[in-house]
């Protein structure tokens, strides 16, 4: 079965191991976002279960399928990366 991904938001997302991506809902829950990665190589994240977990050797142009709340600066060398919603 063919699936595909349809969202309505997107905006480019800074790495930063302090300041999360905020939520679109407008409301105080953070339900995340899924990336798109331009550029290749490692992404370090926080999932909306609040796991970090660090994706190594992400192929330019690759989409991750994890709600994501943060990434950070610190062991992502990935770029050109957008949240979608």
């Amino acid at each position: 079965m063919y699936q595909k991904l349809q969202v309505g938001r997107a905006a480019a997302v800074t790495p930063s191991n302090t300041v999360d991506i905020p939520s679109v809902s407008g409301g105080t829950s953070n339900n995340g976002c899924v990336l798109y990665v331009g550029g290749a190589g490692n992404l370090t994240v926080d999932t909306i279960g609040g796991d970090t977990i660090t994706f190594t050797g992400v192929l330019g142009g690759s989409f991750i399928p994890v709600q994501v709340t943060r990434v950070y600066a610190t062991g992502t060398s990935a770029t050109s990366i957008v949240a979608l919603w």
